[in-house]
């Protein structure tokens, strides 16, 4: 039952248990809102410590990507999958097809992607099973890595919050500390390093911070520290829930941008928490939303000219959600979902005149 309060609370549509012996696949796939199109996002593998946790976490996730498409005014719904398991362990060609067995079978309504600890090699094994697939490699007719344009569109966020902020025009001298630096994280670390910031960098894996010091010039920080940094902008690049009771009162940066999904532990705590303390948050779905929008390009044709372009309007975005949240006096958090509501109640709105319309006009046919 606890399920299913879940589901009416967070408002979703359907949700897949996908299991399979032979191969060991144990996942789930979310669709949370159709609305405004198929239910785009991508597929995580992780070793979580229980199906509670994994149900809790694919929920919170397919949510934010239904926000994330509203607000950068794309037609998608939102959903997202998890694979449940040690990616080091359980990965194989057949767990992938299985999978993409799963997403077939849905018709369309769900179409996946990469995510994390899925690379594209993986998503081409499940492209081998199912249309409804992203992300591919260019000669297979996708976009490949969507990384770099999520890292394009976190730039650009961070660089309309230290505008909105601090008022700098550039991040020349501006330091920011970057909690994460994989995939995503290593290309805003080169982002801004190229920008003149002054950048550090922690990850849970030494090798990615020695990388990204010896490429790009970062410093080296502790990963229990990364967020205690007396510097301009804290960049959580990461895993979410990191946003909570313990660690925002220890946050000294006036700016919180980073490319991780689910940032705060709970909106409506540490939302306000973050706004008491002076503190800029740029939403996470609204920041990070490079990926979806690099995809939905994909959807209609790639051009990673335009896929590039669009994603750098994140800047204007997110610097229409600060404004919205100072003249209502909310939280940045509460005003980007307030946009992205309305955009699909209007929607809604709309589907449902044109129902009653159909209706009228073969009630009419009929007498």
């Amino acid at each position: 039952m606890a399920i299913f309060e879940d589901l009416t609370t967070m408002g979703h549509e359907q949700v897949v248990f996908c299991h399979d012996k032979t191969t060991g696949l144990k996942a789930i796939i979310a669709v949370h809102d159709t609305t405004l199109g198929p239910a785009l996002g991508g597929c995580r593998m992780w070793d979580y410590k229980s199906d509670e946790e994994a149900i809790r976490d694919v929920l919170r996730l397919s949510r934010g990507m239904t926000y994330k498409a509203a607000v950068s005014g794309l037609n998608l719904g939102g959903g997202k999958s998890v694979i449940i398991g040690d990616p080091k362990k359980l990965k194989s060609e057949a767990l992938f097809r299985t999978f993409g067995r799963f997403v077939e079978s849905l018709g369309g309504r769900y179409i996946t992607a990469e995510d994390v600890n899925i690379r594209v090699s993986d998503i081409e094994q499940v492209a081998l099973e199912t249309r409804y697939v992203s992300g591919v490699t260019n000669r297979a007719g996708g976009s490949g890595d969507p990384s770099p344009v999520t890292a394009w569109g976190v730039f650009n966020g961070i660089r309309a919050s230290v505008q909105y902020k601090l008022k700098k025009e550039d991040l020349k001298g501006v330091s920011v500390a970057v909690q994460g630096c994989g995939a995503v994280g290593s290309h805003l670390v080169e982002y801004l390093v190229n920008a003149g910031a002054r950048v550090f960098v922690a990850d849970i894996d030494s090798e990615k911070v020695r990388l990204n010091v010896k490429q790009f010039g970062a410093e080296a920080a502790s990963l229990d520290d990364i967020h205690k940094l007396a510097v301009d902008v804290y960049a959580p690049c990461a895993l979410g829930g990191t946003l909570d009771g313990k660690t925002i009162p220890e946050i000294r940066a006036s700016i919180i941008a980073g490319a991780a999904n689910n940032q705060l532990l709970d909106e409506a705590v540490h939302g306000p928490m973050i706004k008491e303390r002076g503190i800029l948050y740029a939403p996470d779905y609204v920041i990070n939303a490079g990926g979806v929008i690099n995809v939905y390009q994909e959807l209609q044709g790639y051009d990673a000219d335009i896929a590039k372009k669009k994603a750098a309007g994140i800047y204007d975005t997110l610097l229409n959600v600060f404004k919205q949240a100072d003249e209502k006096g909310i939280t940045t958090n509460q005003a980007s979902n307030q946009i992205a509501e309305k955009r699909l109640n209007e929607v809604r709105g709309m589907r449902d005149l044109r129902n009653t319309l159909r209706n009228q006009n073969w009630w009419s046919h009929n007498q």
